[in-house]
């Protein structure tokens, strides 16, 4: 097996010959939830293993995204009274509309 830094420097030389611009990163990125969850097909979970290989900065957000899930697991949500969570649901729909 393959030592993480071994995979690092492959990953780098692989990332050499990767190209953002083709669109294929933001199509990994809209299937890592059905893919950390293991949600996808054995075909489609391949493609995208390929491309984490080729894409350094792809693999570095899966591998922040897992720790995220894990960490949202593991720790309880805070209790929030009614006022905050109204505050907060205003914040983020002031948010989403000021795009």
């Amino acid at each position: 097996m393959a030592t993480r830094s071994t995979r690092r420097r492959t990953t780098k030389a692989a990332a050499r010959h990767h190209r953002h611009g083709s669109g294929r990163c933001l199509k990994i990125l809209r299937e890592l939830s059905a893919y950390i969850d293991d949600e996808l097909s054995g075909t489609i979970c391949e493609e995208i293993r390929r491309h984490l290989g080729a894409c350094p900065n792809c693999e570095d957000f899966v591998a922040s995204l897992r720790q995220t899930v894990a960490l949202c697991r593991n720790v309880p949500a805070p209790h929030l009274s009614a006022i905050d969570r109204a505050r907060m649901r205003e914040a983020i729909l002031q948010a989403a509309t000021a795009r």
